[in-house]
């Protein structure tokens, strides 16, 4: 039986699950092959990926939407001149080349002082999430930041970009913690998931261990919100412990409607349960 067309009649079993999951499931076969329908989704999602990889960076409009926020932004470039080097090159897309590197200096002998955020979105391997998702999360983003008094640096575009690249900008810009916002590697079910690195006292030569991530921020993947609440709780407990990466963990707890009956009191919803249920 073919699990996608059960026949008239037939109550297909795997309905219900296939509805919780973008995952491939119970796809069914026609001999020893796939369904056509099954096979041309499949082959759509693998064409969504591949085109995320190799869409150009629209800083362009990307400035405009920062500017419309009124937040001013920088154009850099990586050390990796076009779209080929950059995927043959890792190394070449996490340093800035040097006419970049030379304008960011300007930059910072003309604002001395630091700053304690640096900010940085890049294209990395997939553009259209970075287009989709990038200004609107750094607008919750820095509604908190600022609450917290935090200053923030321009808006750092970089073209070609790799997460180390954000090390380099963030020791030019003297700043205490940088984020970098950058496209993850598009998924068959994800071809826009933004993810984002932060580190804390940023330099040239760190490795991913100093380096907190969190990934797949997109609508239908963790939220702006969560996102946010979850990197300000690693920039708060970064700045109050002065380190980041492997040492730091994300421990912030999640508000609940449970614990919202219970003066407000934070705790696991799974654990809550249980207790309850006791």
């Amino acid at each position: 039986m073919d699990p996608k067309n059960p026949g008239p009649g037939t109550p297909d079993p795997w309905l219900k699950l296939r509805r919780l999951t973008p995952a491939r499931i119970a796809l069914g076969h026609s001999g020893t092959s796939l369904p056509t329908s099954a096979l041309l989704d499949f082959q759509f999602a693998h064409a969504q990926a591949r085109d995320a990889v190799h869409l150009p960076f629209d800083h362009a409009g990307l400035i405009e939407q920062l500017n419309d926020c009124g937040r001013t932004s920088l154009l850099l470039h990586s050390a990796a001149p076009n779209r080929d080097t950059y995927l043959q090159r890792p190394d070449l897309g996490r340093r800035l080349a040097e006419d970049s590197a030379r304008k960011l200096r300007d930059y910072a002998s003309a604002n001395p002082g630091g700053v304690d955020l640096a900010i940085v979105i890049a294209d990395g391997l997939s553009a259209l999430a970075v287009h989709r998702h990038a200004v609107p999360f750094l607008m919750r983003l820095e509604e908190q930041a600022q609450m917290d008094g935090w200053s923030l640096s321009p808006v750092i575009l970089v073209e070609q970009g790799r997460v180390a690249v954000a090390d380099e900008i963030g020791q030019l810009l003297d700043a205490r913690m940088v984020v970098i916002l950058i496209g993850e590697r598009p998924g068959l079910s994800s071809p826009d998931s933004l993810g984002l690195y932060f580190t804390y006292n940023p330099k040239v030569g760190l490795t991913d261990a100093y380096r907190n991530c969190i990934s797949n921020i997109r609508l239908e993947g963790l939220s702006y919100g969560m996102a946010a609440y979850r990197l300000l709780y690693l920039m708060r407990e970064a700045c109050r412990r002065q380190l980041s990466g492997v040492n730091l963990k994300d421990e912030a707890e999640v508000q609940t409607l449970e614990s919202e009956k219970n003066d407000s009191k934070r705790g696991n919803f799974l654990l809550s349960d249980a207790n309850n249920k006791n």
